[in-house]
């Protein structure tokens, strides 16, 4: 179904809709892997870009990283005239860690989350999660305003509109429960302190 394309049918309305759903909540989860714990992890480096000869490119596809301990992140550049770039990237990213360099690997510290730190994250973490049930709940119009054309289009019948618009409203429920169960795990991350 091409988008503009009139849904042939109501399982074609709820399964599209589950699709986009599936693909907020992925979404939301490769964003929050970006969000600082007090604990080291190469996912935290996933945003950022490297000046690669003029071409912003992924961190990962410049550099080998590593998680030798908890609270320390090694990155060795594949080609190493390319270290202060990727410094001045780690940097210059909103993260907050500042990196340093032995001529070939750069080592970067993840030093312990302040108590004013963490509330920042939270409150950055919440505002991710309402983006995210906004979006799960736009898609709930959508596909409601597909049905409706069904009904107007005279494809079905309004018990099959009443049942439809439940069966929508009970995908959107979920979603919007795992969206939220998620942000609960990753705000339980940020506050821990070890």
């Amino acid at each position: 179904m091409k988008p503009g394309e009139a849904p042939a049918s109501v399982k074609d309305v709820e399964a599209k809709a589950k699709a986009r759903m599936e693909k907020v909540l992925s979404d939301l989860q490769q964003e929050m892997a970006g969000i600082r714990t007090g604990r080291a992890s190469i996912s935290l480096l996933d945003g950022i870009r490297v000046d690669y000869y003029g071409v912003p490119t992924p961190l990962n596809q410049v550099a080998t990283l590593h998680v030798p301990e908890p609270s320390l992140i090694t990155v060795q550049p594949w080609d190493v005239s390319q270290i202060g770039a990727i410094e001045k990237a780690i940097r210059a990213s909103d993260l907050g860690l500042n990196p340093s360099n032995d001529g070939k690997i750069i080592r970067v510290p993840i030093p312990p989350l302040t108590e004013e730190r963490r509330k920042q994250l939270v409150k950055h973490l919440h505002g991710v999660t309402e983006e995210h049930r906004v979006a799960v709940r736009n898609i709930r119009r959508d596909a409601n305003e597909s049905i409706k054309k069904l009904v107007k289009d005279k494809l079905i019948s309004e018990d099959d509109e009443r049942r439809a618009l439940e069966a929508i409203q009970k995908l959107t429920d979920e979603y919007i429960q795992k969206v939220d169960q998620a942000s609960k795990v990753k705000e339980k991350e940020i506050l821990e302190i070890r």
